[in-house]
C-alpha cells in the first residue's frame, strides 16, 4: 500500500485516546476534523451517483440535496461516535443521535456552539444554521411522501395503508368503510386475483374518494419470483408435519405409497436445482424450517428443523424462502410485464418485489418507459425483503429517486427469514436511518396488528409493535375479517404515539398518568 494512502486513512480515522473528550476545546477539535472527514468521503461517495440521477431541473436540485445529504450519512456512520456522544452530553449539546436528515447542519450547529464557548477565532468555524436549513431535511421528507401517499389526516402524521381482500371488488361499503375509518392508501397484491377484479376494487375506491371525501392512492403490488409450494402430497392421513420428519421438494409427485416422506412441488421449479446440501429452507413465513439433506434423482431431500410441537400444516400455496441459495431469478417474471400493462394505466404506485440491486431498478424504469408516456410520474415502492437488498439500498435509492417518487417497504416477512429472525428489529431501524438521510418514506410492513386483523383481538405485543411503527411514514395491514376495525385502533394508536414520539426523538407533552 502506498505511504500516501497510508497516511490518508490514519488521517481519516478518529483517535480518541490521546485527547480529553471533557475539554470542550479538544472535543471541538475532533468535531472539526470529523466534518472534514465527512465532507471529503460523503463527496466521493456522492460524485458517482450524479449520472443516475435524471429529474427535471427543480426536483433533480431537490434530490441532489437529498442524495448529498445521504452520501454525508454513509460517510459519518462508517465511524464510531459514541465517545463523542458521552462527552457531548454534559455540555447540553446534541449529541448527534438525530442527524440522519440534516448532516453537515447538525454537525455546524454543535460546533459553532462549542466555538463559542472557546471563544475561537469564527472565521475559523462554519456558519452556523438557520433554522429553516436546520429544518430543510424534515421539510423535504413531508414533501416527498406527500408526493407519493398523499395528505393525511389533521390528526395523524403517519399514513395507513390497507391490503384489499377480493371483497373489495364488490363490497363498496367494505371500501367506503376502509376510507372512512382513516384509510390513506390501499394496496392491491397483483399476485392474486385478475384485472377484472382489480378494476372493480379501483372503482370502488374512486367511488369511495369522492363520497367521503377522503383521498386514497392505490398502490399495485407486482407478485415477482415468489417461489410456493405447489401440490403436495402426505405419506398418512395427518396432514401435519413435524420436526425431524422428512420432506422431499421435487419436479414431479410419486405415489405416497412408494415414500414415507411428504412430497411438495414448487411453482418456480428452477429452483430446486440450484439447491446445495445444507442449505437452509423456510416454508409458510417460517412457521417450516427445513435443511437440505440430501440431493436425489426427483429433486432433494429436507429434514424439517422447525415445526409446530403439534405439527405444523404443509399446503400448496405457501412462500418458500432460501436464504442460503443464490437463486439467480429476475424480480420481473413474465406474468409481471403483463400485469405492468394494467398497473401503469390505473396505479398510483408500483410496488416491487425481491429487488436487489440499482440494476433490477433500472429494469423496472425501462419497462414502464415503455407503458406510459410520462413514466416518472409514477412512484415506485421498492420492497426491502433480501440481505442483497439491504446492502444495495443507498445505490438502489439514488437509481429510484434520482429519477421519479420513491419509497421503501419493509417487507419483514421475509426480511427476517433472509437475515435471520434476531437481526429484524437491528437492520429495520437501520433501513429507517438510511430513509430518513435520504428523505425518503418508509411503509413498516408485515404482520401489524396481524391477531386484531384476522381474530379481532389483538395481542399486547403487536400493540407496541403498532405503536413504534410512528417512526415510519406508513403502516401497512394485511387483509382479514376484522381489518376495518384494525383501521380504527391504529389510527388512534398512531395518534396517541405522535404525542410522545417523532422519528427517533422523544416529544415531552405534559404527563398526566401521574
Amino acid at each position: 500500500m502506498a505511504i500516501a494512502t497510508l497516511e490518508r486513512e490514519a488521517a481519516d480515522t478518529l483517535d480518541y485516546s490521546k485527547l480529553d473528550l471533557s475539554n470542550p476545546c479538544e472535543l471541538l477539535q475532533i468535531l472539526q476534523k470529523l466534518r472534514q472527514i465527512v465532507v471529503r468521503e460523503g463527496q466521493d461517495i456522492f460524485h458517482p451517483w450524479q449520472a443516475s440521477i435524471h429529474r427535471d431541473e427543480f426536483l433533480r436540485d431537490i434530490f441532489l440535496s437529498s442524495g448529498l445529504n445521504l452520501a454525508y450519512y454513509l460517510a459519518l456512520r462508517r465511524h464510531d461516535l459514541r465517545p463523542l456522544q458521552a462527552a457531548l452530553m454534559p455540555w447540553g449539546l446534541s449529541s448527534l443521535g438525530r442527524l440522519e436528515a440534516r448532516v453537515i447542519p447538525s454537525l455546524d450547529a454543535v460546533i459553532t456552539t462549542l466555538g463559542a464557548v472557546c471563544q475561537v477565532d469564527t472565521t475559523t468555524l462554519p456558519s452556523r444554521p438557520s433554522i429553516e436549513a436546520f429544518l430543510e431535511g424534515d421539510k423535504l421528507l413531508q414533501q416527498h411522501t406527500e408526493a407519493i401517499l398523499g395528505k393525511t389526516l389533521p390528526h395523524r402524521r403517519v399514513r395507513i395503508m390497507v391490503t384489499l381482500a377480493t371483497e373489495a371488488a364488490s363490497n363498496y361499503e367494505f371500501v367506503r368503510d376502509l376510507l372512512q375509518r382513516g384509510t390513506n392508501c390501499v394496496r392491491i397484491n397483483c399476485a392474486h386475483d385478475d384485472a377484472k377484479l382489480w378494476f372493480a376494487m379501483i372503482g370502488n375506491v374512486r367511488r369511495a374518494e369522492t363520497e367521503t371525501g377522503h383521498a386514497c392512492k392505490i398502490l399495485m403490488d407486482l407478485g415477482g419470483p415468489k417461489p410456493r409450494i405447489g401440490k403436495v402430497t402426505i405419506p398418512s392421513q395427518d396432514k401435519h408435519i413435524f420436526q425431524g420428519e422428512c420432506l422431499v421438494l421435487t419436479h414431479e409427485l410419486s405415489s405416497p405409497k412408494d415414500t414415507d416422506c411428504f412430497q411438495a412441488t414448487c411453482t418456480l421449479p428452477e429452483v430446486i436445482d440450484r439447491l446445495q446440501v445444507g442449505a437452509a429452507v423456510w416454508i409458510d413465513d417460517g412457521r417450516i424450517g427445513a435443511r437440505v439433506e440430501s440431493l436425489i434423482k426427483k429433486g432433494v431431500l429436507l429434514r424439517v428443523t422447525h415445526a409446530s410441537l403439534k405439527g405444523s400444516k404443509l399446503a400448496p400455496e405457501k412462500g418458500l424462502n432460501f436464504p442460503d441459495t443464490d437463486l439467480q431469478l429476475s424480480p420481473l417474471t413474465d406474468k409481471d410485464r403483463q400485469d405492468l400493462d394494467f398497473v401503469a394505466a390505473h396505479a398510483d404506485i408500483v410496488g416491487y418485489s425481491f429487488v436487489q440491486s440499482a440494476d433490477d431498478i433500472k429494469l423496472l424504469q425501462q419497462e414502464l418507459a415503455v407503458r406510459m408516456d410520462h413514466p416518472r410520474e409514477i412512484a415506485i415502492m421498492a420492497k426491502i425483503e433480501t440481505s442483497q437488498a439491504v446492502s444495495n439500498l443507498p445505490e438502489l435509492i439514488v437509481q429510484a429517486a434520482g429519477q421519479q417518487p420513491f419509497a421503501v417497504m419493509i417487507a419483514r416477512g421475509d426480511l427476517a427469514i433472509a437475515i435471520g429472525y434476531q437481526r429484524m428489529a437491528e437492520i429495520q431501524e437501520e433501513i429507517l436511518w438510511i430513509c430518513e438521510a435520504a428523505h425518503i418514506p418508509v411503509i413498516w410492513a408485515t404482520q401489524v396488528l396481524e391477531n386484531l386483523v384476522k381474530k379481532g383481538i389483538p395481542s399486547r405485543a403487536e400493540m407496541t409493535d403498532a405503536a413504534m411503527a410512528e417512526q415510519a411514514e406508513c403502516v401497512m395491514l394485511n387483509k382479514g375479517a376484522f381489518v376495518a376495525e384494525a383501521v380504527t385502533m391504529l389510527d388512534d394508536v398512531l395518534a396517541r404515539m405522535q404525542t410522545h414520539q417523532l422519528k427517533k426523538t422523544s416529544q415531552l407533552r405534559a404527563l398526566h398518568s401521574w
